[in-house]
């Protein structure tokens, strides 16, 4: 579900504002009588929504800023790897979509680029938008905040509104921390976010810390509304006040040039 304005937010979250609880109520003397919960209004369920969310982003990203760390280390060492360190090194270039006959040297620099995290903001606008703020199908049934796709068989839900011939799947994850590692390896992986890491390594060299409205740039290929979609997440960012979320989320220890792809 895309929103395209503020407006809109505010329309679909006004509409699941408030829920009626049917009880019979054995002190009464009639048991027709309805309670009525208190209204939650919507900044309570878009904080609700942000505070769910934000302690599962702060995972993720430190645990590819201990990925990080290991690459920084390896690069250090090369090409004296230790049996762990060549193993760390084989997983990461896996993940991470580096081609395996690079040089290694070029592999790690590239790896530097790729292995960094991204901003809570970006996360938190895209996670309200794919799953329509936590109350889509695929993120109730499946725990899917992003809309990410699969291609196995099983793998997922299957879409109602898919083509026929079509073979994709809306990836099923365990827990919504699985959807957000996931959606952080692709940004940092596929080769449609390149422009989206592009900037973000521009922006650690000039000493900035990468906001989620700048990185949004980069998700032309996200989705197929292109600038439309982006600047709709960058408005959820604006107006929402998410960059707040964004305090030392961004390892900002500039890349090395040689290598880069």
């Amino acid at each position: 579900m895309k929103l395209s304005t503020p407006l809109n937010y505010a329309l679909m979250l006004t509409g699941l504002a408030s829920t009626v609880l049917l009880t019979a109520c054995d002190q009464s003397p009639d048991p027709e009588i309805q309670k009525v919960e208190p209204t939650i209004s919507i900044s309570e369920k878009k904080a609700n929504f942000f505070a769910h969310l934000q302690p599962m982003i702060e995972q993720a990203n430190s645990e590819v800023l201990a990925q990080r760390k290991a690459v920084f280390n390896i690069q250090s060492e090369l090409p004296q790897l230790s049996d762990k360190q060549n193993e760390t090194f084989a997983e990461l270039i896996h993940t991470y979509r580096v081609d395996k006959n690079l040089p290694p040297e070029q592999q790690a620099t590239l790896l530097i680029s790729k292995v960094n995290t991204i901003p809570a903001a970006l996360i938190l606008a895209q996670a309200a938008n794919e799953s329509a703020w936590g109350t889509s199908r695929f993120a109730r049934e499946g725990n899917n905040y992003f809309g990410q796709w699969c291609f196995t068989k099983g793998c997922g839900i299957v879409p109602n509104s898919r083509n026929s011939g079509a073979d994709h799947e809306v990836a099923s994850f365990d827990s919504p921390l699985g959807s957000v590692k996931s959606y952080i390896r692709n940004l940092n992986s596929h080769p449609t976010y390149q422009v989206l890491r592009d900037l973000r390594d521009q922006a650690i060299k000039e000493g900035n810390a990468p906001s989620g409205e700048l990185l949004a740039q980069g998700l032309i290929g996200y989705s197929e509304r292109g600038e439309e979609y982006i600047k709709e997440i960058q408005s959820m960012i604006r107006y929402n006040k998410l960059s707040r979320f964004d305090a030392g989320s961004i390892e900002q220890e500039a890349p090395s040039d040689s290598g880069k792809g």
